[in-house]
């Protein structure tokens, strides 16, 4: 009996501790929330509609997130539509604030002070205790619908207070105790170009509750009335509906919310199929499920805690968009327009692409871990070029923004055709593809989003001249970036004109991939500004900020030349030289980890021959990383900062996306497995490898030793094993191809 009895009181310490060692135990979705990393603690399936957040912010304004893990009080809880980690903003959302005792409907009034202490975040769950209102507040949600479950520690009366986080003061809302229901919308509005206008839908929602209210009405700024019904109408700054009640600590509030982006009547819909019962306990564990397959899609073993709450947590922020914005029946707003009610035939419709950033590392990640969703990913991306008539740049509200610089949705759809990804309609993908990369649009079209920026300067010199301000575009000027982007934009989609049979478009575009050539200067061997005559900007400073760069100084943009490594060796001198160069960026601290434009280029040393330099950087910088809530150097955009440190940690990444290969890094972890479609396990072994341990001593994909510092797509699902011996000095002879 006595070691029956011990063997009995060990099972609960045995199943916290393996349930401490799941992917799903290890997220921490407060890493990011600090500094520049912009990321939430979202409570919601991956890829959600609609997010339900903390909410600290009682705005969508732009780069203001709901959520910082600075605050110190809560203004309510936000059925959101947040782009993760982004410097944009929400649109269409709802927040839901639970208070207790008098009536204080606004943000400021209603706040309520926290402490992290008190708070439980998980993907699927949040909670958080509010002292002052006497409650704790819980959150879980699917897809499109979410619930809110407030207990009480004494009897009273509470408040639920509704607010529309009306941009333009126009939102909506209702108060029908016949069903129990709030409803209302909050119309969404454009930012970047086509700025402050209406993009055509709203943001739906009802909100059902499971308690009959003694009082109901709405509210206006500190006008509190019993109307059941309010348009802002413009003059109210903030606005919403409120229902109270007598609470008690034996009967939980419960308040489930639906949304959706075409109707009340589909909120209604999406809020009935998901959540069709009273059920918080269900919804919690349904959605662990969705995220605990989700996350096990990759096992790691070894490395440091805090390394492993880094990596599971990166995987859960690159699952966080694009968003699906189809109803549960398939329908959705009109790209660049909404007012019409579109319906997908099959698969979901996404949006919030944030293009710039995700082509890189996060859409590719996706090629391997969640393969299944990229044609559909594809083909809302074509059906936003046929409903718009141009394939958008950086789609995001459902409507055209241009935001950023480049074209790189072709690089995305090259990508996925490809790596055999091609269920989606390629030919029509290839019209607008080439349409983008050869027409510019009417100039209302064009100042209106539509088409690439400067294309007609950039066909005509083959670069764009400083004498072209961009002045159509969020981002005015950048000409040497831009050239830079689409000479690789090109390159890539030649590709896909090849691979099609479209060899002239092809040539032509090929060509049109050296164009990076006629932006570095061969002289100082930088990239630099250039006049229409050809000649050079003077004064040149190549290590500050510019006005001709993006987000970066004209040495880092110099390495942006990933279609065409060995022709950017050759033009900087050679192999000597270009690693000369790359040092100098790192040693002169001009490399920026907290921001896109340099993200493949401490892998370019496996090109020159000093692949060992690599794995030194890339150490390194996998350092910059943490698992507090700072732990991200800047904003994650959309999961590119996440997946890149996923795709460093194991080892290699996709310098180039639409060639369907990766370079190898340094694997921080001794083991991992990527679990593939259909059964198939794709392994790294990296053995006695450590944060000291980073240099790789040799290496072999399914027992035969790496020639190269290349990985193709097709090996890596097919499954096998990579395989590599790690040591504390480097090996300057591995993968020396010269």
């Amino acid at each position: 009996m006595p070691l029956l009895k011990r063997t009995l009181a060990l099972i609960p310490l045995l199943a916290a501790f393996a349930f401490a060692q799941t992917p799903y135990s290890l997220v921490d979705p407060h890493i990011g929330t600090a500094n520049e990393g912009q990321t939430t603690p979202a409570v919601g399936e991956p890829f959600a509609m609609t997010n339900f957040i903390p909410e600290a912010h009682s705005t969508e304004k732009k780069c203001v997130s709901p959520y910082l893990f600075s605050d110190t009080k809560l203004t309510g809880f936000r059925a959101s539509h947040w782009m993760s980690g982004s410097c944009t903003q929400d649109y269409g959302s709802v927040t839901l604030m639970p208070t207790f005792g008098d009536l204080k409907p606004e943000p400021e009034a209603r706040a309520a002070a926290f402490t992290h202490a008190d708070e439980i975040t998980q993907p699927a769950f949040y909670s958080v205790k509010l002292p002052a209102y006497n409650e704790q507040v819980e959150m879980t949600a699917g897809i499109r619908a979410g619930m809110l479950r407030i207990t009480y520690t004494k009897p009273g009366t509470a408040n639920l207070i509704i607010e529309p986080n009306a941009r333009m003061k126009d939102g909506w809302v209702k108060v029908d105790l016949s069903h129990n229901e709030i409803l209302g919308y909050n119309p969404v509005y454009r930012i970047y170009q086509g700025n402050g206008k209406p993009a055509g839908f709203s943001g739906y929602f009802v909100i059902r509750f499971n308690s009959k209210p003694s009082q109901s009405g709405t509210w206006c700024d500190a006008k509190i009335t019993r109307e059941q019904e309010l348009n802002g109408k413009g003059h109210c700054e903030h606005m919403g509906a409120y229902i109270s009640f007598a609470a008690s600590p034996a009967q939980p509030l419960l308040a489930k919310v639906g949304t959706s982006f075409t109707s009340l009547d589909a909120a209604r819909k999406n809020l009935n199929d998901e959540i069709p019962a009273w059920d918080f306990a269900a919804l919690r564990a349904k959605t662990t499920r969705v995220w605990t397959k989700a996350l096990d899609v990759a096992a790691i073993q070894g490395g440091t805690a805090a390394e492993r709450r880094t990596f599971y947590t990166a995987l859960y922020h690159s699952m966080m968009l694009p968003r699906i914005v189809s109803d549960a029946d398939g329908s959705y707003p009109r790209f660049a327009n909404g007012s019409k009610i579109e319906k997908i035939p099959s698969g979901v419709y996404y949006d919030d692409f944030s293009l710039w950033d995700i082509y890189r590392a996060q859409l590719p990640l996706l090629t391997i871990l969640d393969p299944a969703r990229i044609p559909s990913m594809m083909q809302s991306l074509v059906l936003k070029g046929e409903q718009g008539s141009y394939l958008p740049i950086f789609p995001a509200w459902n409507s055209y923004t241009s935001e950023m610089i480049g074209d790189h949705t072709g690089v995305v759809i090259t990508d996925a055709y490809a790596k055999g990804l091609r269920n989606f309609d390629v030919a029509s993908a290839w019209r607008l593809i080439r349409q983008n990369a050869f027409d510019t649009p009417p100039y209302e079209q064009y100042k209106d989003g539509l088409g690439r920026r400067a294309l007609q300067s950039y066909i005509k010199y083959g670069y764009i001249p400083l004498e072209d301000p961009v002045n159509e575009a969020f981002h005015q000027k950048e000409q040497v970036s831009r050239t830079l982007e689409y000479a690789f934009d090109d390159a890539i989609i030649a590709h896909l004109a090849s691979d099609l049979g479209h060899k002239d478009d092809a040539a032509v575009l090929t060509r049109r991939g050296s164009n990076w050539k006629n932006v570095i200067d061969p002289e100082t061997k930088f990239a630099r500004g250039r006049h229409e005559d050809g000649s050079w900007i003077t004064p040149f400073v190549y290590d500050k900020w510019a006005s001709f760069v993006t987000e970066s100084n004209a040495y880092q943009y110099t390495f942006y030349v990933p279609q065409d490594v060995d022709g950017l060796i050759a033009a900087l001198g050679g192999n000597d030289a270009f690693i000369a160069k790359l040092d100098g960026l790192f040693a002169k601290n001009l490399y920026d980890p907290g921001n896109e434009p340099g993200h493949h280029i401490a892998y370019l040393y496996d090109q020159a021959g000093a692949a060992w330099k690599t794995q030194q950087r890339i150490a390194t910088l996998l350092d910059v990383y943490n698992d507090t809530p700072s732990g991200l150097p800047g904003n994650d955009d959309a999961g590119q900062m996440s997946a890149w440190w996923i795709f460093s940690s194991l080892g290699f990444y996709p310098v180039a996306p639409g060639i369907p290969e990766y370079w190898i890094g340094t694997p921080r972890f001794p083991s991992a497995t990527l679990n593939l479609p259909g059964g198939k396990r794709f392994i790294i072994l990296a053995h006695n490898a450590s944060a000291k341990n980073h240099y790789i001593q040799s290496a072999k994909l399914n027992g035969r030793p790496l020639k190269t510092p290349r990985i193709q797509h097709s090996d890596l699902m097919r499954g096998g094993t990579l395989e590599f011996i790690m040591g504390p000095e480097p090996n300057r002879s591995l993968f020396d191809q010269h």
